[in-house]
């Protein structure tokens, strides 16, 4: 990675203002957090600011309270599951902002670590409001940015600030950054990317970029209902975006041309509506009913894009290939997942729902790299700059 790092920048005594993306899943009725996967994953760049002795001061933001005090979005439970988890006291501000927050800072010793309220709550926060940002940096020294799934915003704590401090990245978005660039700079071949999700417009950027770099493509989920109508197949009422199927030929064509397979379904299981007590039947392509909808890929399906990814050295997810939120439907997509996570293979998972999938089967630990990011690891994956990246100082620079 090129960019400076938190171990290359003197953080003893320093104040230390710390961007984390602890926009985690509260339950509902509890308020408890059902999925501290993010937090574990900065754990790392907090623990070393407490160990050489920074001032820590941690922001983030939770849900979208639209710039407003929202009761339920209150970042107290997360401040609390962290110290828990570290076993150290963390004070709590009640804002992000303003004498109350400056006067916190002033209290902080060595080693301590405050939690700013939801940078949320203030709407020049997504507006990018220079101002807003220029009180945030008034806060700390340094910036450290560990928050990779916040990285394609240009928001005030994630690009404002470091217009105004010394800002470097933490250990968890060096990772993201090194795992992801890995695969796009230098793979093992051979090299397949799996796509799936609902629209193909979503993801034209990635299949275009990965058809450069890959020697196999692999599309499924709702997405492949558009390239399915495209070759003439009958897909019942499955979404088709129609204004792409022009979009959808070329890069069949593109493709072609580049000698690189792009696989699609050859049966799909199909129900007569996407709920949970709908009727199902397993249908080939050139069989799909005119009034069904698509919901998963099909068991012949799974075979052919299993034996492919088997010989692959180098693979990267993106997407279900079903509607996985219904698991009678989700079937395709699990077969992957455990395919995946047996792979002789470097495996990358990008995407908010593919890396959901993967901690609620549990094979987290099985995979090579399963990105924090959900539009973040999709820009980054498509080959477009990321504001929060190119905000962060490069290594030959001076702090």
């Amino acid at each position: 990675m090129q960019k400076k790092s938190v171990k290359d920048i003197e953080v003893t005594g320093k104040r230390v203002l710390v961007r984390v993306d602890f926009n985690v899943p509260l339950d509902a009725d509890t308020g408890s957090i059902s999925d501290d996967s993010r937090i574990r994953a900065s754990l790392p760049t907090i623990k070393y600011l407490v160990d050489h002795k920074a001032k820590v001061i941690l922001c983030s933001h939770l849900g979208r309270p639209g710039g407003e005090v929202d009761e339920g979005l209150r970042m107290e439970p997360v401040a609390k599951h962290l110290s828990q988890l570290m076993g150290l006291p963390i004070r709590m501000a009640h804002d992000c902002v303003g004498q109350e927050v400056r006067e916190k800072v002033e209290e902080l010793k060595d080693g301590d670590i405050l939690f700013l309220e939801n940078v949320r709550f203030h709407s020049q926060e997504e507006a990018n409001d220079p101002q807003f940002a220029r009180e945030l940096a008034l806060l700390a020294d340094i910036y450290v940015d560990d928050a990779f799934g916040t990285a394609h915003r240009a928001h005030a704590s994630t690009v404002g600030v470091a217009r105004y401090l010394p800002a470097v990245a933490g250990f968890l978005m060096k990772k993201e950054l090194e795992a992801m660039d890995k695969v796009l700079t230098a793979p093992e071949h051979p090299f397949a990317c799996v796509i799936g999700g609902a629209k193909v417009s979503d993801k034209i950027g990635l299949v275009q970029n990965m058809l450069k770099r890959v020697d196999m493509l692999l599309i499924g989920g709702g997405m492949a209902a558009t390239f399915l109508k495209t070759q003439g197949y009958e897909v019942g009422q499955s979404l088709v975006e129609e204004d792409k199927l022009g979009l959808a030929k070329d890069l069949l064509q593109d493709a072609k041309e580049s000698g690189v397979p792009i696989l699609l379904p050859i049966d799909v299981v199909v129900a007569e509506e996407t709920k949970a007590n709908a009727s199902t039947e397993v249908v080939p392509i050139t069989n799909i009913p005119s009034g069904s909808y698509i919901v998963d890929i099909g068991p012949r399906t799974i075979e052919l894009f299993s034996g492919e990814l088997k010989t692959c050295r180098t693979i990267v997810w993106n997407g279900p290939v079903g509607i996985y939120e219904i698991p009678r439907f989700a079937q395709g997509t699990k077969s992957l997942v455990k395919l995946l996570s047996t792979a002789n293979a470097t495996t990358v998972i990008g995407g908010g729902s593919s890396c959901e999938i993967v901690q609620e089967m549990g094979l987290g630990d099985r995979m090579t790299h399963v990105s924090t990011g959900g539009g973040a690891t999709l820009r980054f994956l498509e080959g477009a700059p990321l504001p929060g990246v190119e905000a962060l100082l490069d290594k030959r620079e001076a702090a």
